[in-house]
């Protein structure tokens, strides 16, 4: 496939501005109830980049693998979340979010299993629950914004931690 951008793609928070809003306001809210529910902001991180390795989503696997590193994730997870399951770099916590994220990602396979909620219902409460659901929900939607718009990677720097 050629990523170069054979035709313009629109700008969405130019042209519908209150809509981009709505969604930078939805990201605010899951965040806010991750943290609410002491879900590691680590974690979360985790979650963007593998939802974004699925949907193949070059812009946000630029932005979360570098906040990711920047929050002091290690280059060997970052490289081996892909084949997280062949790997014993994962926590039993970090196994089930990443399959409830991969369920919800790929919601059109088959529903979000019993087995996978079952897995993530021994490790997380409800309150976490939501809000990695909230989590995985907003970075598919992100990443399909991204690939629609054809947002260029590269270019995107971590905020400094103060």
């Amino acid at each position: 496939m050629n990523n170069s951008a054979s035709i313009s793609r629109v700008a969405l928070k130019k042209i519908t501005p209150d809509a981009s809003a709505a969604m930078g306001s939805l990201h605010a809210a899951a965040v806010s109830a991750a943290r609410n529910a002491k879900v590691e902001p680590e974690l979360l991180e985790l979650i963007r980049i593998r939802a974004s390795q699925i949907n193949g989503c070059a812009f946000c696997l630029d932005m979360h693998t570098k906040d990711a590193r920047a929050a002091g994730e290690t280059e060997q997870r970052v490289y081996a979340l892909n084949a997280w399951r062949e790997t014993p770099f994962f926590t039993a916590r970090e196994r089930a979010a990443l399959a409830l994220t991969e369920a919800v990602t790929l919601v059109h396979d088959g529903q979000v299993p019993d087995a996978v909620y079952a897995e993530a219902a021994e490790v997380f409460d409800e309150t976490q629950i939501a809000a990695l659901i909230w989590a995985a929900t907003v970075i598919n939607a992100y990443n399909r914004i991204a690939i629609a718009t054809r947002m260029a990677p590269g270019n995107y720097q971590p905020t400094p931690k103060n």
